[in-house]
């Protein structure tokens, strides 16, 4: 996962030394050595995450931090501070100031490289959720000022834990304010994880009866807890366990022996942030759905796909990643309403939209373009992984025959794909003359046989 990395610090040979290992990890790196610079790094270069001295002159860390978070375009950006002090009142007051994590040098490497790759992780799916609402925003269907959050924020909290007394004395920390429930057993502690909407799970990394790492994976794989934050509690040496955690999906974790201040500041912070795209989310969902959506099939409609698309390419245009597109059609569709009638070609346009979603990504926009045409926006994705999805949907339509009410039948699709022209690290074509290179590459996939899949000319 490559990713543009500001670091921030007021002495060159920190700045050089992480560099030199991002770097050495593929990652994107521009630096500041003050306060003052990193505000203005933040405007011109657009990271993805920060990694923040604490002490430096003038403006220090903490005061960054507070105007990063203060600021609505930047609030979203994760902030690791990476520091000399170790002192639990400054960690404490540095993720008070909205730091995601505190760091203190001379830092582990492997713990750093979990963290920013989590973390970065997480941005991208947020900063899809704000691109969205951005779009709804620009159609006049959204108000910024339904997302914006109070100052304090609670919610309801399932601790799983088989040590009692731990379990009980996380609880009377985090009670306040929160309701919490306790659970022992890992398996009642799935079904109630299952049935109820929790703003956060805490649990523990060595429970008795599960491995916590298969614990949290069986959460991850749950629809209805894919989203919900987890923070882990561990020991100090289960940190390449706790790597893996972060891998698995762990949003955040706290080691022992727990800080009840660093533990409420954690907790407020992960609730916050489920808040914030819970909020997103449903906003899009109850003031999108009739205006953006096709209402036969429920993906995306044209309208909002170009005004989407303009948004990706100006995005584009800052962040330098690629973007690419599939033009997807169902072959010899008239065929299928000629000989079976039109309920029957909306079932195909129905279960072809669900296989559609199910091939592509969370952060991709899937969309009805028009008939049996339909459009797919992969953001951040060079072409030859656009490929690979391409081919595994052509598969899936192909090999998988369709049930509707007049029997099985066999469909398969022509797809078009194209990736954002660029000139060097610069855009060189419009999002409207990439749709034309997908819908010649559809044309041309449809004149050597259908059923395949075709890269538009570069």
């Amino acid at each position: 996962m490559t990713a543009r990395v500001l670091v921030v610090d007021d002495i060159m040979a920190n700045v050089k030394l992480l560099e030199a290992k991002l770097k050495a990890e593929y990652y994107d790196v521009v630096s500041a050595m003050s306060g003052e610079e990193a505000l203005e790094a933040i405007k011109n270069e657009v990271p993805d995450i920060i990694l923040l001295d604490v002490m430096m002159p003038g403006m220090d860390g903490f005061e960054v931090c507070e105007r990063i978070r203060a600021n609505r375009d930047t609030q979203h950006i994760p902030i690791v501070m990476v520091t000399a002090l170790d002192a639990p009142e400054d960690r404490v007051r540095g993720l008070s100031a909205g730091a995601d994590d505190f760091l203190t040098k001379p830092v582990n490497d492997i713990a750093l490289f979990a963290r920013v790759k989590s973390l970065v992780r997480i941005k991208m799916m947020t900063d899809e959720l704000m691109m969205r609402q951005k779009t709804g925003e620009e159609m006049g269907l959204v108000d910024s000022e339904e997302t914006r959050l109070p100052d304090e924020v609670s919610g309801r909290i399932l601790i799983v834990e088989d040590r009692e007394i731990s379990a009980q004395r996380i609880a009377k920390a985090i009670s306040p304010g929160n309701e919490v429930e306790i659970e022992s057993n890992h398996e009642e502690a799935l079904i109630k994880a299952r049935s109820n909407d929790y703003g956060l799970i805490v649990t523990s990394l060595d429970l008795k009866s599960i491995d916590g790492l298969r614990f949290c994976s069986h959460l991850r794989t749950m629809e209805a807890t894919r989203q919900t934050p987890i923070l882990m509690v561990a020991e100090e040496s289960d940190m390449k366990r706790l790597v893996r955690a972060l891998d698995i999906g762990v949003n955040d974790y706290l080691l022992r022996p727990i800080d009840e201040n660093e533990l409420k500041t954690r907790v407020k912070a992960l609730l916050k942030r489920k808040l914030f795209q819970d909020m997103m989310r449903q906003n899009l969902q109850l003031s999108l759905e009739l205006a953006i959506t096709d209402q036969l099939t429920g993906v995306y409609n044209r309208r909002y796909m170009e005004t989407h698309l303009s948004g990706l390419v100006r995005k584009a245009k800052v962040n330098g990643k690629p973007l690419s597109m599939l033009m997807l059609d169902i072959d010899h569709f008239k065929n299928v309403n000629d000989s079976h009638g039109h309920a029957v070609g909306d079932e195909v346009l129905k279960e072809f939209a669900g296989r559609l979603q199910r091939n592509v990504r969370g952060l991709d926009l899937a969309c009805r373009y028009g008939g049996e045409e339909f459009v797919v926006l992969m953001p951040e994705t060079p072409p030859d992984f656009a490929m690979m999805v391409a081919e595994r949907l052509r598969a899936d339509v192909a090999d998988l025959p369709f049930e509707t009410e007049s029997g099985e039948l066999s469909i398969t699709i022509s797809i078009g794909m194209a990736t954002l022209r660029t000139d060097g690290d610069t855009v060189s074509e419009t999002g409207e003359a990439m749709l034309k290179r997908a819908d010649e590459a559809l044309y041309q996939a449809k004149g050597e046989g259908r059923n395949r899949v075709v890269v538009a000319a570069a």
